[in-house]
């Protein structure tokens, strides 16, 4: 392995701990990383963490294309750093509240309709 490969891959390894609070293993912690990243993320995400895998043969490591899994860890540690899991929860509570205050109206409009329907308003 490549120290520019093997840096990418503390770099990752760091990014994790820090956004996700994913520790241990890079190979497990790309695993559960994976609901958090785009389609096009997760194809990269399995491809570093099947080469990393595959340094430990000699032969398997010589046949891996080096050039390639760097850019697709620096894919991914760009995609990482920009992530803010504040801003998602944040996004995904007021997106719940939205949903429920939607839901509401709807039922206070609703009945309502069917108060004037029924000659009650």
């Amino acid at each position: 392995m490549s120290e520019t490969l093997e840096s990418e891959l503390d770099q990752l390894r760091a990014l994790l701990e820090k956004r996700l609070k994913l520790s241990g293993e890079l190979s497990e912690s790309l695993r559960r990383a994976r609901r958090h990243l785009p389609h096009r993320l997760r194809k990269a995400a399995d491809d570093l963490v099947s080469a990393e895998e595959s340094f430990a043969h000699p032969r398997l490591a010589a046949a891996l294309d080096e050039d390639r899994l760097v850019k697709k860890a620096r894919r991914l540690r760009a995609y990482l750093a920009e992530l803010d899991l504040k801003d998602r929860r944040k996004g995904r509570l007021l997106d719940m509240a939205a949903t429920s205050a939607f839901a509401v109206l709807c039922v206070i409009a609703l009945l309502v309709v069917v108060l004037r329907w029924r000659g009650f308003v």
